[in-house]
């Protein structure tokens, strides 16, 4: 332990600090980071180097080169500028490269040297040009702060929903300020700037002055500012040599350190871990590198080379030429087990092992102490924490095997820590891997990123073998892991354009098959992205779903072919919108040849043309000469767009052609009546008055006959042919609604009724007349007499009469109109006739 704590740093009496490497790098680099532009990307991200810019003037000539690497050195991507003269880099949250020119054009490159797309910072800034520019993250994303030659700020919180803000101009800045950042306060993005001694905090609304407290006098400029990873704080390197930390909102100060050194830093970075009570910023000159905080001595290391500083939220991150250094606290756990001397219940418990692995009894002694004080659950808690902020696979192994080792002598000590831990720590080890060059540490940056991001990062590197490891070795959700990972990989294999389409398209369904959540239309559209339609089409064959189907076909102008996958769906709704889509695209002529090859679709447009346009429905009728249903478009014409009798009667004879030409004499003759029957209620209106066009012929009768126009009723039911039994119904319900009983009896006696009486005992009852309805019981015939006489409320006598037919159904009839007061005799009468019925 003493060895293992030989690259450990005091910084007070409470905290300790340890660089150790992460890589021996091995990019070959032919210039100095120095004269570079780097920039490379939080969370063990990629690292990028614009080599040769503009501002070395020996290299003017020479075009510049781009090139990304990964966190161990491997190279990912490498490319000519052909572009303007590049002022800063940085990179997104979604590890995208921002490369903001002097013009304020911002040009968005992907992981592998992609070209993504590109935005302006507005006008004001291509007119007075770019001096220097931030890239910074915010919870809504990635941001981008520019500094003109105006000596004005420009910024935007967020790149992906660019909304730029103009900052308020600083009252008598007439040059650029020696230092300036970006502050997030509030779900809101400041620029805090320096002149000379002055800082000033830009908002959106305004320009104010600010003072840190407690400063140290005799400040006469300011030369360097950093922000925590987090924004909560903030560091001042002064001209005195002193640097001052306090929070980012400047009302309290943290401490202050005088490093002895005027000469203004290449960069500083805040060093802390989260929920440390310390609090510590990393300052790098040329060839040194000091770590300050509330502590009266620092830690000091010598830089062999040009080196940069990448903050992390939990550490520092140090690369140069030849090597990957991470510089951070030493965590609480860590620091218990491994310090010198140390009784902690988890040091003890590696003791033990340690000694059980030699087969000395000294294991049986450290077990008993630490059992004695009842902290052996303590003691493998603190081993499992340990092991993961370890960055070597040795060390993690040595803490997991005494953790395992004091599991044993716990009842019931939970297994889900030890086994996660076990798990991550594996997943850490294979991302940490030089091959793939994502050094994340596990506390925070591995919790903090998640493992669905980690899963999207491995993704853009390409790595999918890795990535669906990881998931099948986490038992992910498939949706949410490997068939994800292999819609991101046919997603890219559907780029490689040295590859037939056929061979494509095969090797990605042999390898997707029909795996949950994979949807073969995105990976078609990104196919038709690429300019590759025909794999596209070839794609979509093997998508189940028509509604993903159909609309990439017609994005992708293959209309026909999406109408007969619209078909083969059953689904209207996308028949109908695939037919819509025909319509705009294709000239008349062809869109109806279209659909006569499709019946079905067809016939549903032929729907939509009833509601929608009945123009083109006619045309369609005349096309394919079907004259039936041409019949039934002018009869609908007829009452729909006609008002004057003329019209509707030159619409029907239209309509009655059309019929005769289909050789359906019977609508021809239907349509005839009804001209014939317009006709007349024309007239009817002309001499008689009153309303009866468009009436029914039944209701113009009835119209008649409520009118007191029996014989024109009568005379229109002979031209018309209405059956006597229909006419006397009509007749008779018109005379019961006027209540014209007289009339109604008389009409009654004309002749023998063809309904019978019964209807008239109905009607009379209907209209709440029992005598009026009681004359006509007599002349009911006697298959209806009993229901007659019931009617009128006469049981007694539906008694008699059913009796003497000796009908049980008749008499079940009566009987269930008896009523216990008043039909006690009628009931007990029809007992007796049922009673004798069943003797004989």
């Amino acid at each position: 332990m003493d060895c293992y704590t030989a690259n450990w740093n005091p910084l007070g009496d409470s905290a300790f600090y340890r660089k150790y490497e992460l890589y021996s790098m091995d990019w070959d680099l032919k210039e100095e980071l120095r004269d570079c532009l780097v920039a490379a990307a939080p969370y063990g991200g990629p690292i990028a180097l614009l080599r040769n810019p503009w501002r070395k003037e020996k290299a003017a000539s020479v075009r510049p080169v781009l090139e990304i690497y990964s966190a161990s050195g491997m190279p990912l991507a490498s490319l000519l500028w052909k572009s303007g003269p590049v002022v800063s880099l940085g990179w997104s949250a979604e590890e995208e490269l921002l490369c903001v020119q002097e013009d304020g054009v911002v040009l968005v490159y992907g992981l592998h040297g992609d070209f993504r797309r590109h935005f302006s910072m507005g006008n004001e800034v291509l007119q007075n040009r770019v001096l220097d520019a931030r890239i910074f993250h915010t919870e809504f994303g990635s941001g981008v702060a520019i500094l003109t030659g105006a000596h004005r700020f420009t910024l935007s919180a967020n790149v992906g929903d660019l909304k730029l803000r103009r900052m308020p101009e600083v009252p008598g800045l007439q040059s650029a300020p020696s230092c300036w950042t970006t502050l997030c306060q509030d779900r809101v993005a400041h620029i805090l700037l320096a002149v000379g001694p002055d800082l000033y905090l830009l908002d959106h609304a305004a320009c104010s002055s600010v003072t840190p407290p407690g400063l140290a006098p005799g400040v006469s400029s300011f030369l360097q500012m950093a922000v925590s990873f987090t924004y909560r704080h903030l560091a001042l390197f002064t001209d005195t040599g002193y640097i001052w930390m306090g929070t980012t909102s400047l009302k309290e100060k943290l401490c202050e350190f005088n490093c002895n050194i005027r000469a203004p830093p290449k960069q500083m970075v805040w060093c802390s871990r989260p929920r440390s009570k310390e609090r510590a910023v990393v300052v790098a000159w040329e060839r040194r590198l000091m770590v300050v905080g509330d502590a009266p001595e620092s830690i000091q290391f010598v830089l062999d080379e040009d080196s940069y500083l990448v903050p992390e939220l939990d550490g520092v991150r140090i690369f140069s030429r030849s090597t990957h250094e991470f510089l951070h606290e030493v965590p609480v756990a860590s620091e218990e087990i491994f310090k010198i001397a140390s009784m902690a219940p988890g040091a003890l418990l590696l003791e033990a092992q340690k000694e059980y692995e030699k087969e000395s009894q000294k294991a049986d002694e450290y077990l008993r102490e630490i059992q004695e004080l009842g902290q052996l659950t303590q003691a493998v808690q603190q081993c499992i924490e340990a092991a993961g902020h370890e960055h070597r696979p040795d060390m993690q192994k040595s803490l997991l095997r005494a953790a395992s080792f004091g599991k044993c002598f716990l009842d019931r000590f939970p297994p889900d820590s030890f086994v996660r831990m076990c798990q991550d720590l594996r997943v850490l080890n294979a991302v940490r891997d030089y091959h793939i060059g994502i050094p994340l540490t596990y506390s925070h940056r591995y919790k903090q990123l998640t493992i669905q991001v980690l899963l999207d990062r491995l993704v853009l590197r390409r790595l999918y073998p890795l990535a669906i490891q990881i998931c099948e070795y986490l038992r992910l959700p498939e949706v949410q892991g490997v068939s994800r990972i292999l819609a991101h990989w046919a997603c890219y294999k559907v780029q490689q354009k040295d590859v037939s389409d056929e061979d494509v398209a095969r090797a990605i369904n042999q390898k997707l098959g029909d795996t949950p959540g994979v949807s073969y239309s995105d990976i078609a559209a990104r196919a038709y992205g690429c300019g590759r339609t025909e794999l596209a089409i070839k794609l979509l064959e093997y998508e189940p779903r028509s509604g993903e189907q159909v609309p990439l076909l017609l994005k992708m102008k293959r209309s026909k072919l999406a109408l007969s996958k619209a078909i083969e769906s059953g689904d209207t709704d996308l028949v109908f919108t695939v037919l819509l889509h025909l319509k705009n695209e294709l000239n008349r002529g062809d869109f109806f040849m279209t659909l006569r090859n499709q019946p079905m679709a067809l016939s549903l447009y032929r729907q939509f043309c009833k509601y929608q346009e009945l123009e083109t429905l006619k045309d369609l009728y005349n096309q394919d000469d079907n004259h039936q249903e041409l019949g039934s478009f002018h009869i609908r014409a007829s009452y729909a767009a006609e008002e004057r009798i003329e019209g509707r009667v030159a619409a029907l004879q239209t309509a009655a052609d059309a019929f005769y030409k289909a050789k359906n004499e019977f609508a021809a003759k239907a349509t005839e009546d009804q001209m014939r029957l317009l006709r007349l209620q024309r007239r009817l209106e002309d001499e008689l008055g009153g309303r009866f066009l468009d009436l029914s012929l039944h209701d113009t009768v009835t119209t008649l006959i409520l009118g007191g126009h029996n014989k024109r009723a009568e005379q229109l039911a002979r031209d018309f042919r209405i059956p006597d039994k229909r006419l006397w119904w009509l007749k008779l319900t018109a005379l019961a609604d006027l209540e014209d009983w007289e009339e109604l009896e008389k009409f009654s006696k004309s002749k023998k009724s063809p309904i019978g009486y019964l209807p008239f005992v109905e009607i009379c009852m209907k209209q709440h007349n029992k005598y009026e309805a009681k004359k006509y019981t007599s002349r009911v015939g006697p298959e209806q007499k009993v229901k007659a006489l019931l009617l009128v409320g006469d049981v007694a006598q539906a008694a008699d009469v059913a009796i003497e037919h000796r009908n049980e159904a008749e008499l079940s009839l009566v009987l269930s109109h008896c009523t216990g007061a008043t039909d006690g005799a009628t009931a007990d009468k029809i007992q007796r006739a049922r009673a004798q019925a069943q003797k004989k």
